[in-house]
């Protein structure tokens, strides 16, 4: 049985020799980080979240400050008073957690401004790669930077310079 399997794999070497893939990688957070257009997308959403924070720590302040203040007076207050307080802290509490999932949540804004503005970007980028891919025949491109764990990669197949020199002057 051995040997029918030696002499299966000998028969077969020329066809997977002859099958051998081209593969090359990319790099494409250092294309992005190089990009002058990705860098400033990306400095305007930061700019955005900067903003945002900013708003959810004020509204966090506000609801500290009152809840100081009706820790300090809760044993005075009234039973009327105190439900009150204690709604108007709920309320403020609900408004944070509403303003956090608006601005950052799965679907929120942050979400929809970066598919706004980096979209275009990644598209280029996809298309840059897609044609560079074709004039050179390349079988199979990866992405160093994405979830695909790349073990070993041959620097002379890394066409992340290509892809960035080929990105700064598309379209121009």
């Amino acid at each position: 049985m051995k040997h029918l399997v030696l002499v299966l794999l000998m028969a077969a070497a020329p066809s997977i020799a002859w099958a051998q893939s081209k593969i090359g990688h990319i790099n494409s957070e250092a294309i992005m980080q190089a990009l002058p257009e990705a860098v400033d997308a990306q400095k305007s959403l930061d700019a955005l979240v900067a903003q945002w924070e900013t708003e959810l720590q004020k509204r966090q302040s506000e609801w500290k400050k009152r809840f100081d203040e009706y820790d300090k007076k809760k044993l005075i207050l009234t039973d009327q008073a105190r439900a009150d307080a204690e709604r108007e802290l709920r309320d403020l509490d609900q408004g944070i957690i509403e303003f956090r999932d608006k601005k950052f949540g799965q679907n929120g804004e942050l979400f929809q401004k970066q598919e706004e503005i980096m979209k275009p970007i990644q598209n280029k980028l996809f298309q840059v790669l897609e044609d560079i891919a074709k004039e050179d025949e390349y079988d199979y491109v990866f992405d160093q930077s994405g979830d695909i764990l790349l073990l070993y990669a041959n620097e002379a197949n890394d066409l992340t310079q290509q892809v960035l020199s080929r990105m700064q002057t598309f379209g121009k």
